[in-house]
């Protein structure tokens, strides 16, 4: 038997203001598929519905229609509290502001989901993240707080946070939006690394067609509809 796709959506539709004369579709019957160990690129332009799309994938806002499954689970089933620990235990989040608290350490930060998501010990989960840390060339900055630390360095900080908890899946909204060309080739080079070493399906939101063409498949979205789903 075939394992499940990590992300499958059938006929997936989002609209707001529903039931008002004002109602609108944004996202208009999406049909997509994401394997374990896939990485791919969400372009299109602004507006086109990708922020909505990946905030639908990520549990944050549900569909209007379709389906939405989310490793083999069809999330239309599930009560809030489920979606969180679904959430928590399958997807791991790198945002291109990387939300990182200002008063907690790099290590601190990278911790913490860990604790509250899974309840695993204190001991346990500084052990794991300072694994993490290491792997993103930043242990020496363990005890650094974000304030003193690059904006490269920070975004690696989330690399290591959203790999904390070991998730299926890694959705990235603009990782490199706000660093460098160079910066931007690391980031995106270690986000290669977990992706082959963890076998963790990726789906990266960026407008860089130079990262884009860089991913193993690259979808693009146009007006809520996918206008492009080519594979290197």
């Amino acid at each position: 038997m075939s394992e499940a796709p990590v992300i499958q959506l059938e006929g997936l539709t989002k609209a707001y203001n529903v039931g008002t004369p004002v109602e609108t579709e944004v996202l208009h019957g999406l049909d997509l598929s994401l394997a374990q160990g896939e990485f791919a690129a969400l372009i299109g332009p602004s507006g086109s519905g990708k922020s909505t799309l990946l905030n639908i994938i990520g549990l944050l806002e549900r569909p209007t229609g379709g389906l939405l499954s989310i490793d083999g689970r069809d999330t239309a089933r599930l009560s809030e509290a489920e979606l969180t620990q679904l959430r928590g235990r399958s997807i791991g989040f790198v945002f291109q502001f990387h939300h990182l608290l200002p008063a907690f350490s790099a290590l601190e930060n990278v911790t913490l989901p860990a604790i509250i998501a899974r309840g695993v010990s204190d001991d346990e989960a500084e052990a794991t993240a300072l694994q993490l840390l290491d792997a993103v060339g930043l242990k020496a900055h363990a005890r650094k707080k974000p304030g003193e630390l690059s904006g490269g360095q920070q975004q690696r900080v989330a690399i290591a946070r959203a790999l904390a908890l070991k998730p299926r899946l890694i959705l990235a909204d603009e990782p490199t939006g706000n660093l460098d060309t160079h910066t931007a080739d690391d980031i995106f080079a270690l986000l290669r690394v977990f992706n082959r070493d963890t076998r963790c399906a990726c789906l990266i939101v960026t407008h860089d067609p130079r990262l884009a063409d860089r991913c193993d498949r690259v979808i693009r979205l146009v007006d809520g509809r996918i206008a492009e789903d080519r594979r290197a």
